[in-house]
């Protein structure tokens, strides 16, 4: 798809000045990405940094075993703070990037990152927000390790996905919920059941229906 000035002006014209546009017009790229294309890996190297435009991103930690942890969900108009801490820091990635659905976003050069900061109030109060935004996920993810049971932990991912995708029914697998939660499939199994036999969930292959 080709952009022009209108679309970024309708869809950023709210946040980033004129002049900002421009330069976003001249070295931004527009992507489309599929439902479970990964993004970014541990230990890579970031070139780009996403502004998403729809859909959604999940962002995961690993263990050393290489289990994944689910940190904090992407929307529209969010960035990941991630990104750009290692682009200002020149840092290898330290999580996973994996569209949750088809997303749409604007990949930006990493080398422009900082020289906006200094150039353009609107894109330093951008990065700012961020990481007020990322900061407050994460301690949000902590509570729900420190003071929550799983199965309200369960129940609180289920709505976070709802919410994200804006349904109420959606396509996941009791691995994929596992592992955004750091336990195994046979626990998230049994707790699914007693969430439908609460009426709160009904289950169907490779699919759950939020019902309260």
């Amino acid at each position: 798809m080709h952009i022009d000035l209108a679309f970024l002006h309708q869809n950023f014209g709210g946040i980033f000045e004129l002049n900002l546009l421009k330069e976003l017009l001249e070295v931004g790229k527009y992507v489309e990405i599929e439902e479970g294309h990964v993004l970014m890996r541990p230990g890579g190297y970031i070139r780009t940094v996403p502004i998403i435009i729809s859909g959604s991103i999940k962002i995961l930690r690993s263990d050393t075993e290489g289990r994944d942890a689910l940190l904090y969900y992407l929307g529209g108009l969010d960035s990941c703070a991630m990104s750009l801490s290692c682009c200002l820091n020149h840092r290898q990635s330290e999580i996973t990037a994996v569209a949750e659905e088809k997303t749409t976003l604007i990949s930006i050069p990493v080398e422009k990152i900082e020289e906006w900061i200094t150039k353009y109030a609107s894109w330093k109060q951008f990065v700012f927000t961020t990481y007020q935004r990322r900061f407050d996920d994460l301690l949000g993810a902590i509570d729900q390790i420190a003071f929550h049971k799983l199965d309200e932990r369960l129940l609180g991912l289920l709505k976070r996905k709802s919410k994200q995708c804006g349904c109420s029914v959606f396509t996941v697998t009791h691995e994929e919920i596992a592992g955004e939660l750091a336990t195994s499939r046979e626990v998230i199994s049994r707790l699914l059941k007693q969430l439908e036999k609460l009426g709160r969930v009904k289950l169907s292959r490779n699919k759950i229906e939020l019902l309260a």
